[in-house]
């Protein structure tokens, strides 16, 4: 009884009207919101480009003096192929630390990915510097990851922090034929492509055709192997530090300029919003002096 008579009070009451323009305001307040987080975003993604510009500059110089290690390499390795297909590989990876720098990450690790399927008939160990690219090879390799190094790069990177990486990579116990350096090549400002590098072990270089020709000590090839080791690592590293300031560089470009386009739009909706609640407003004002 109590709820037909709830039921009969509710259909006989006034129903509240909702001010016209409620819901204009509140849309209002929400375009303004974002519109100023938006303006935010696209002072950040400049700035950002303004600093990846300066170390773009920096980071090309340390790259031409860098290429040299990696031509004197190419050189060596030239002449020193070995007589079997190595089974035993090692893939150095090579990406960094940050984000907000394009695809350069997925890039290597694709790069990865593919090699170890082709090599089907061997072991393939991997190693990565860069914890971008180690999260994303744990979740598709996880058998396959041995080593992993960060902070490396942070800045310019240095022989120094070549030689630190290839002495763990000789300690760590890993057996390896040939080691394989994935990189990120610089093609243009605007445009990179992933490479790899083939540094033979020790063993690799005594049995190859060109260095039997010669009588070497044992010491002479160990040392030789590690300092290749080392120069090859590093020519890569200058690289792709230049890879990813160029690829941050051009991604925080367009990001400023989607930032631009988004503003352009949420403002145009505004003023169109604005421009309404004022006409209604006007109307209403209007409406009730003509009653009065």
């Amino acid at each position: 009884m109590l709820a037909r008579r709830t039921l009969a009070l509710s259909k006989t009451a006034p129903v509240l009207a909702t001010p016209a323009n409620a819901r204009n305001m509140a849309t209002l307040r929400e375009l303004e919101l974002r519109l100023k987080s938006v303006k935010n975003i696209e002072k950040i993604t400049k700035s950002m480009k303004m600093i990846a510009s300066t170390k773009l500059a920096k980071a090309q110089r340390a790259m031409n003096a860098g290429k040299e290690y990696g031509a004197a390499n190419a050189e060596l390795f030239n002449n020193a192929q070995p007589e079997s297909t190595p089974k035993r590989q090692l893939f150095v990876v090579i990406s960094s630390d940050k984000g907000l720098c394009g695809g350069i990450h997925s890039s290597v690790s694709k790069a990865t990915r593919r090699a170890i399927k082709e090599n089907v008939d061997g072991e393939s160990a991997v190693m990565v510097i860069g914890d971008k690219s180690k999260a994303q090879l744990s979740r598709a390799i996880p058998k396959n990851l041995v080593l992993t190094f960060n902070q490396i790069g942070r800045d310019i990177p240095t022989f120094a922090d070549a030689s630190a990486v290839a002495d763990l990579i000789i300690k760590s116990g890993v057996k390896y034929d040939v080691v394989n350096i994935v990189y990120n090549k610089f093609v243009s400002v605007v445009s990179y492509e992933s490479d790899t590098k083939h540094v033979v072990n020790e063993q690799g270089l005594k049995e190859s055709p060109g260095f039997k020709a010669y009588e070497m000590e044992d010491d002479v090839t160990k040392d030789l192997a590690e300092f290749a080791l080392s120069n090859a690592i590093f020519a890569a590293l200058v690289e792709s530090h230049a890879c990813e300031q160029s690829s941050r560089r051009n991604a925080m470009d367009n990001a400023s300029k989607n930032a631009k386009d988004m503003i352009g739009s949420l403002q145009m909706k505004y003023n169109r919003g604005r421009q309404a609640a004022i006409t209604n407003e006007l109307v209403d004002i209007i409406t009730g002096a003509s009653a009065l």
